[in-house]
């Protein structure tokens, strides 16, 4: 368990895993946890990722406990009973009892209305975000339970109905409601849940989804595409201004440590640009936040 005292926290090595380490908030947060005596458990899809890693922390000389992990592609569940395995076998190596944390971050998404979305990636959206969270968590719960430990859940305000990213928001809205349940089929076995309700973030998604977004245009059906483009354009437009306000993942990565480390951690944190906001909206009732956003769009 952490070490505390009254000069602060000392994690002495707990081990934590994390989805999504391959960049963006994933990426910073496995490293800023390493930084501070974590033993991190960096998931990524690719090797090259894990090398990536691996390679910073050799040239870093300061975090020998950051493990990159690989490969895991949350949409192949297949894949998760050979990663506890290499986890078990680490931890029981370093003299540790069981998982302190699991940290759900990985993610992705699209720009489309729903009438143009593509269904093949929005089902490995899906499957990624919702199905494969929960697979780590039946997982990781035995181990974590040993610990003592927690769960956090790096999500949106997905509540929100926002038009042009469903895909994002639709898989949140999921996550957010399991996080919650969670939090009280566990209240017996006293571990926490915690969300952590990122606003805008600046991450590798966002020029992403742009890129994927002109592409989008070439492919959809000119009759429909016709249609949405000219506000599809508007919104790049208003989103360039909005882009640059985006909150750095590290400040992120401070909240998850934070979270960690308390003694009694909030069940909710909010972080990044606009967080604050879209929490006041969340508080509104249901008709006058689907009106204030459809005068915004």
């Amino acid at each position: 368990m952490i070490a505390r005292d009254s000069k602060g926290y000392f994690p002495n090595r707990e081990g934590v895993l994390i989805t999504g380490c391959s960049s963006g908030i994933g990426r910073a947060t496995a490293i800023h946890l390493a930084q501070r005596g974590f033993t991190v458990f960096a998931i990524v899809r690719k090797q090259a990722d894990a090398e990536s890693l691996r390679g910073l922390s050799e040239a870093s000389g300061t975090m020998p406990n950051l493990i990159p992990i690989s490969p895991l592609d949350l949409t192949r569940l297949e894949q998760i009973p050979r990663v506890m395995e290499t986890v078990a076998e680490e931890l029981k190596r370093r003299g540790k009892e069981g998982l302190y944390a699991l940290i759900n971050s990985a993610g992705g998404g699209s720009v489309a209305r729903i009438e143009l979305m593509d269904l093949d990636s929005f089902r490995t959206e899906l499957q990624a975000r919702v199905l494969g969270s929960v697979a780590m968590v039946q997982a990781c719960l035995p181990m974590i339970r040993r610990a003592r430990g927690r769960i956090v859940w790096i999500v949106t305000p997905a509540t929100l109905p926002t038009p042009y990213v469903t895909s994002i928001h639709a898989s949140d809205f999921a996550v957010n409601c399991i996080a919650r349940t969670l939090e009280i089929e566990l209240k017996p076995c006293k571990i926490p849940n915690i969300m952590i309700r990122c606003g805008a973030i600046k991450t590798a998604a966002v020029p992403r989804s742009n890129a994927e977004l002109e592409a989008s245009f070439k492919t959809w059906p000119p009759e429909r595409s016709a249609l949405y483009e000219p506000a599809l354009r508007q919104w790049q437009e208003d989103m360039t201004e909005f882009d640059a306000k985006r909150t750095e993942p590290e400040r992120v990565a401070k909240v998850v440590f934070k979270a960690l480390c308390a003694e009694k951690p909030m069940r909710r944190y909010s972080i990044g640009h606009m967080a604050r906001a879209a929490a006041f909206l969340e508080s509104l009732p249901q008709p006058v936040v689907d009106w204030i956003l459809a005068k915004r769009f």
